[in-house]
């Protein structure tokens, strides 16, 4: 593995978990009415076209980073649904 390789898994790591405290704190108050559905839904967006992007030039940080980032992003969004 090379140095940039590892610079991206690294940029990705810090993007990635971002998400998750956003989640936790969600699952453990059961309370998301001051996050943004539509900031989360254009998020979202994104993420997953990152990953379809990743996908089709085969890199391995922006696959594995965008997968992850998308359940967290999916997750988030699904219990914003729930928790109004």
């Amino acid at each position: 593995m090379n140095w940039i390789t590892i610079i991206g898994f690294l940029a990705a790591t810090g993007t990635t978990i971002s998400l998750l405290p956003q989640a936790i704190k969600i699952i453990k108050t059961k309370h998301a009415k001051d996050i943004s559905l539509g900031m989360y839904l254009i998020l979202t967006t994104g993420i997953f076209l990152w990953l379809v992007y990743g996908i089709l030039i085969k890199d391995l940080p922006l696959i594995v980073a965008n997968g992850i980032s998308l359940l967290f992003s999916v997750t988030i969004l699904i219990l914003k649904l729930i928790h109004k």
